[in-house]
């Protein structure tokens, strides 16, 4: 998956991700973190791409960004789990 960072500082980041349904994956995982004071992605036209921007106090964008793929990941693997024991 590609993402492109399109602007960056400590407590702000704009990020351009491939898919929709990630970017609204990552803002809800986001939307969690008490550090997150901002989270909304955008995209101009439906043919675009989505970009996600983050605003955070306390933490770095970068870091919550990175936190919620954690979160993430940790969620997916409980899933697979799940539907293993249901084999």
């Amino acid at each position: 998956m590609e993402i492109n960072i399109i602007e960056s500082s400590k407590n702000e980041i704009k990020v351009e991700i491939e898919n929709l349904t990630i970017a609204e994956i990552l803002r809800v995982y986001l939307n969690n973190d008490s550090a997150v004071t901002f989270v909304a992605w955008k995209r101009k036209h439906p043919t675009e791409k989505p970009i996600l921007f983050v605003q955070t106090a306390g933490k770095s964008a970068s870091k919550a960004i990175n936190d919620a793929v954690s979160f993430i990941t940790k969620d997916l693997d409980k899933l697979e789990s799940e539907f293993k024991k249901l084999k």
